[in-house]
């Protein structure tokens, strides 16, 4: 089983659709934020293991992080409106998740990301291909 949380943030939004971009097809277009305690290594690692593990899927995906040296990669309004979900990679509070109202939200710490991120993809599938 996933972090307690895992899904039970998640609320109804729009469904994951094939979609064609540059010639590829892109199966679920996933936004989110990663931030951890100290906001430096887990930080990173966890996006880079979430965002590996999406493009791996066929997913686009866009991770902003929130550390010690503010935020780096923000999201745009274009790329939240997109967004099939949101997912938080998080230990600690984060700022803008207001920017997110509607969207189905997944929480997890940064360990979970790092230690499964193809679980953490495959379980975003899942959950939003049951609620189409």
């Amino acid at each position: 089983m996933y972090h307690g949380k895992t899904f039970h943030h998640m609320r109804r939004c729009g469904t994951p659709r094939d979609r064609q971009r540059g010639g590829r097809g892109v199966r679920m277009r996933i936004v989110g934020i990663c931030a951890c305690c100290s906001g430096i290594a887990h930080t990173y690692m966890a996006k880079k293991a979430i965002v590996d593990a999406a493009q791996a899927a066929g997913d686009e995906i866009h991770l902003e992080t929130q550390g010690t040296i503010g935020v780096e990669d923000e999201l745009t309004p274009e790329q939240i409106a997109a967004a099939d979900c949101v997912l938080l990679c998080v230990d600690v509070h984060v700022e803008g998740t207001d920017r997110f109202k509607g969207k189905k939200v997944m929480k997890i710490p940064t360990g979970l990301a790092i230690k499964a991120p193809k679980q953490i993809i495959r379980k975003i599938h899942e959950e939003l291909e049951r609620d189409a």
